[in-house]
């Protein structure tokens, strides 16, 4: 199929939108690691084991959390069988917005798209605001330099909005060198840790046992961070139109996603654990210097070089992590925007840059969107880690394990209705139903630990509404696409369809 100028005619047999074609996305555009290394970020590995395994060990599941990674490891991948055999079957930029869609209906398709995009669209900011704190922190331990958290942040948005008009393969390329980084410094922690047989008490084995991830102070909140800690491994899908050979690398690059990730995050925090010694892990964890759980090893085992070394690296973890947000929230803007949700949408946030072939100006919409998100913040006097960042990550995080369960439910009804030739009964029903049913359980994890999870901010008002701004969301969805249905039949018939002739449900 030619492509000009980075537009290309409906396929045969779709409904025709309003204005008769559509941009797509540069094809062939990035590989198998290009795919994984974007949903990798979105994981942020050092902000991940940085971030939320102090947390845990203190206040959650104790010495239990990497048993908590192993646990949510394996719920995900039991959820990704059905993700992913639907995957060989529809390649959409939506992912969620379209595999709902052709599995419930057009009406559920566009509620979770909605949240889809929501949940994204705050991830940004939030990562913003953790990159800014390790940003200032870290300058001003080393090199005594007292910059404010806000021109980090304006940074940050700067490098995101860049990199999102050039297209996926440039980000992918930024993003290698950062993943890389991040993942060989804890890894030289991990692999020191065990090569020095395991820490002071030696090698135990109690952090894997699955036991200890449903002990400790609060079990709930352990294994909610475990799950939090995967956020945006799903990310795979949205990348099938440009990838090379979607139908095969999209799977594989969401199952190696969830089990890469998985063994990595369950080696690494048991590696910490016991490189402190099980009792000395918690102490430090509960210390007013939470990090110390990961320096502490790591000065051990490794050198103080690599502490200072951990430092920027959890600034330009964060960073990647970000980075991947944000066009993760510029391709569900634009996977909206072409279908012509809103008219208008179609002709702005729907396009795609002529030369590069990228949603760029669902990127600079996301770019306006996170600033102002950041400004209200920092106008209402929050922190940017304990304000910014863990409120606008938990309401994230709500919408998008909502949409997970209700994904895979639309796995089961797809199959039901259609290719019986790929029916099977683990793939396309148990795993989907466990998964399913698994998600939910998550969701709530997620509210009776919310106010644990918000720290300082448990009174907040932003964290009291959370719950109802999902609804919100929800529910507006569901009106808007019943308004559609009624009034606008050919623009409700095009919801959560793919429009390009290679990428359309097979």
């Amino acid at each position: 199929m030619a492509v000009q100028e980075g537009v290309v005619p409906e396929a045969a047999g779709t409904p025709e939108g309003p204005g008769g074609a559509v941009h797509r996305l540069k094809p062939n555009a990035i590989g198998l690691l290009g795919v994984v290394f974007m949903a990798v970020a979105t994981a942020a590995p050092i902000t991940a084991m940085t971030g939320n395994v102090p947390f845990m060990v203190s206040a959650g599941n104790g010495i239990g959390a990497p048993a908590s990674y192993l646990v949510a490891m394996v719920v995900l991948a039991i959820f990704a069988v059905g993700f992913t055999s639907m995957a060989k079957h529809i390649t959409s930029t939506g992912a969620f917005y379209g595999f709902i869609s052709y599995g419930l209906g057009r009406t559920a398709g566009l509620a979770s798209g909605l949240l889809a995009t929501f949940a994204y669209v705050v991830f940004e900011p939030a990562l913003i605001g953790i990159f800014s704190t390790f940003a200032t922190g870290t300058l001003k331990d080393q090199t005594g330099l007292d910059v404010p958290w806000w021109a980090f942040a304006v940074l940050m948005l700067a490098v995101n909005a860049t990199g999102t008009w050039f297209g996926v393969s440039v980000a992918e390329k930024l993003l290698v060198v950062l993943l890389a980084t991040e993942v060989t410094i804890l890894a030289a922690m991990a692999v020191s840790v065990a090569l020095h047989g395991g820490g002071p008490h030696g090698f135990t084995f109690g952090p894997v046992n699955p036991v200890n991830a449903f002990k400790g102070t609060s079990a709930g909140l352990g294994l909610f961070f475990a799950f939090w800690s995967w956020v945006g491994f799903e990310s795979t899908a949205m990348y099938g139109e440009e990838s090379r050979d979607p139908k095969k690398i999209i799977p594989k690059a969401t199952m190696i996603s969830v089990l890469g990730v998985g063994v990595f995050y369950v080696f690494v925090s048991w590696m910490a654990i016991i490189g402190n010694g099980e009792s000395e892990a918690v102490t430090a964890a509960s210390s007013s210097n939470p990090l110390a759980l990961f320096f502490n090893p790591t000065e051990h085992y490794v050198g103080h070089w690599a502490v200072d070394v951990m430092q920027w690296l959890m600034i330009t973890g964060s960073l990647a992590c970000g980075m991947a947000f944000h066009n993760c929230a510029a391709r569900y803007m634009y996977a909206l925007g072409r279908e012509g949700v809103l008219p208008s949408l179609q002709r702005t946030v729907g396009r795609t840059h002529p030369q590069h072939g990228s949603p760029h100006i669902a990127g600079l919409v996301q770019t306006v969107v996170s600033a102002v998100l950041i400004a209200a913040f920092w106008l209402a006097g929050k922190d940017p880690y304990t304000g910014t960042y863990v409120l606008l990550a938990i309401l994230g995080t709500m919408a998008i394990l909502v949409v997970q369960a209700v994904c895979s439910f639309a796995v089961l009804a797809y199959f039901r209705k259609n290719h019986p030739e790929s029916r099977h009964w683990f793939k396309t029903f148990t795993a989907p139903l466990i998964g399913g049913l698994a998600m939910l359980g998550v969701v709530v994890l997620l509210v009776s630990n919310m106010g644990a999870a918000a720290g300082t901010e448990s009174g907040s008002l932003v964290l009291k509404a959370t719950p109802w701004i999902v609804a919100l969301i929800a529910a507006g969805g569901v009106a808007y696409a019943t308004y559609l249905k009624r009034r606008a039949p050919q623009r409700y018939a095009l919801l959560g369809r793919t429009v390009l002739e290679e990428t359309k449900e097979r």
